[in-house]
């Protein structure tokens, strides 16, 4: 499932910009199809231009029936009445989705604590300052069997010690959920942690949900403002040479 919307606070419209000669959206729906991972794959969206743009190319789209505050909640009410097991989000404006970074997420549900998981999702570790401070990256920290701790868009863990070797993750906004967490999820009410920091897998934690967070070397890039699209155009045009 990839969630959709045409508006977006840091960059309106983002998901219709063009990348290589295709929309950011059209080129997430690809690459999530050529994984050849999934049963199926639909984009999930409250706007009839998006909706329009993955049909006419072939691909296959639900609209919202109801406002929604974030992804998951929009992909909840479009798997209700599925008959599966296992959901992935994969986000639109993450037009590199990589096969190999999937296949790691989904192999926690064959591990041995795979009983213990709700959800699971993907972090990079991250060197570069101006990165750990963007609070456009979100941070994740873990517990010592890589379950969440918490997510937050300010540097985590703060390094008071500096002589301390202290590693940063950031959160790649790509989830596999149980279908039974999802509509959880889709039920709870937002905390105040989640409202404060606009991120939404913080209901998870705050409902006692576990998360486990599985660690991938793949970078890939997410659209997040303009100049994000500019990396993706010079990335996507290096690949091609």
């Amino acid at each position: 499932m990839i969630p959709a919307r045409y508006q977006a606070s840091r960059f309106p419209g983002k998901l219709m910009q063009d990348l290589g000669g295709q929309t950011v959206i059209l080129r997430t729906y690809r690459a999530t199809v050529a994984t050849g991972l999934f049963e199926d794959v639909f984009v999930v969206t409250d706007s009839a231009i998006i909706f329009k743009e993955i049909t006419a190319h072939g691909g296959k789209a639900i609209m919202s029936i109801k406002e929604h505050e974030c992804g998951s909640d929009r992909i909840a009410e479009a798997v209700a009445n599925m008959d599966i097991d296992i959901v992935v989000n994969v986000q639109g404006d993450e037009p590199f989705t990589n096969k190999e970074a999937l296949v790691t997420l989904l192999d926690v549900f064959k591990a041995a604590d795979a009983t213990k998981i709700d959800l699971a999702s993907l972090m990079v570790k991250i060197t570069d300052w101006d990165e750990i401070n963007n609070s456009n990256c979100v941070k994740v920290i873990v517990n010592k069997e890589s379950f969440a701790q918490y997510f937050s868009r300010a540097p985590i863990p703060f390094a008071r010690d500096k002589d301390l070797a202290t590693s940063y993750y950031k959160h790649k906004g790509i989830y596999a959920f149980t279908k039974q967490a999802l509509l959880d999820f889709y039920h709870l009410p937002m905390g105040t942690l989640e409202a404060i920091e606009k991120i939404e897998c913080i209901r998870y934690l705050e409902y006692g949900k576990n998360i486990k967070m599985v660690e991938t070397t793949v970078q890939g890039i997410g659209i997040d403002t303009p100049e994000d699209l500019i990396k993706a155009n010079v990335i996507l045009k290096n690949k091609q040479h």
